[in-house]
């Protein structure tokens, strides 16, 4: 019994797009995490420029902002952001590794800006900046270092992501293993192309060659 030549087509098909629709849902969720881990660093960045308290002390209130109550906010988030183009260079265990980097840089910013112990941290700055210790002050709490807890949170959140699929992400060393065996194809596709100017300037017919060959070796 003879199977028709278009047996099979529609599987090989069917398995062929599957096979091209994995790069593709990799590279999307791995663009979907670059655009979440770049939101959560500018969030927290944001905030930290912004005023988190005001000390009130009967005048003028003294203004402090996320950098002055938190130093340690921005250095943690550009550690971040280092961790997440760390991801790009890095595959395998290394890559889980550098994931853990970015959950834990990610945690640290969030319980820094927490702002349970923010009024006496902004009174302990305003005294510094005007000298007025032993004061009354009446502290106010703005909404930014919620802001700031929400950006480290989502850096958390992509740390974990990365731990989990780091596996099915592309990275760039697999650009470049690619493109190394596509210059191999396009060398031997070459060095055969010139063989057959060659056989051709000496006189002889390739094509010829080739059934002798093909001949001998039926016999």
């Amino acid at each position: 019994m003879t199977s028709s030549p278009g047996a099979g087509g529609p599987a090989a098909g069917t398995g062929a797009s599957r096979t091209d629709a994995r790069p593709r849902s990799a590279r999307r969720s791995l663009m979907a995490w670059l655009v979440c881990c770049a939101a959560g660093a500018g969030l927290a960045l944001l905030a930290a420029g912004r005023e988190w308290a005001a000390v009130g002390y009967g005048g003028a209130p003294v203004p402090v902002n996320g950098g002055d109550a938190v130093p340690g906010l921005t250095p943690l988030v550009l550690a971040a952001l280092a961790a997440v183009l760390a991801v790009f260079a890095t595959r395998g265990a290394w890559r889980r590794l550098v994931g853990v980097v970015l959950a834990g840089c990610g945690a640290a910013v969030a319980a820094l800006a927490w702002p349970s112990g923010l009024p006496a941290r902004a009174v302990e700055v305003a005294e510094t900046a005007r000298s007025l210790s032993g004061q009354a002050a009446r502290v106010t709490v703005t909404a930014w270092p919620w802001a700031a807890v929400a950006g480290g949170a989502l850096l958390a959140a992509c740390g974990v992501a990365a731990v989990l699929l780091a596996g099915a992400w592309p990275g760039m060393s697999g650009k470049y293993e690619r493109r190394s065996g596509g210059g191999k194809e396009t060398s031997r596709r070459v060095t055969g192309d010139r063989a057959l100017w060659d056989a051709l300037d000496e006189g002889a017919d390739p094509t010829v060659d080739s059934d002798d060959h093909s001949e001998n070796d039926r016999k």
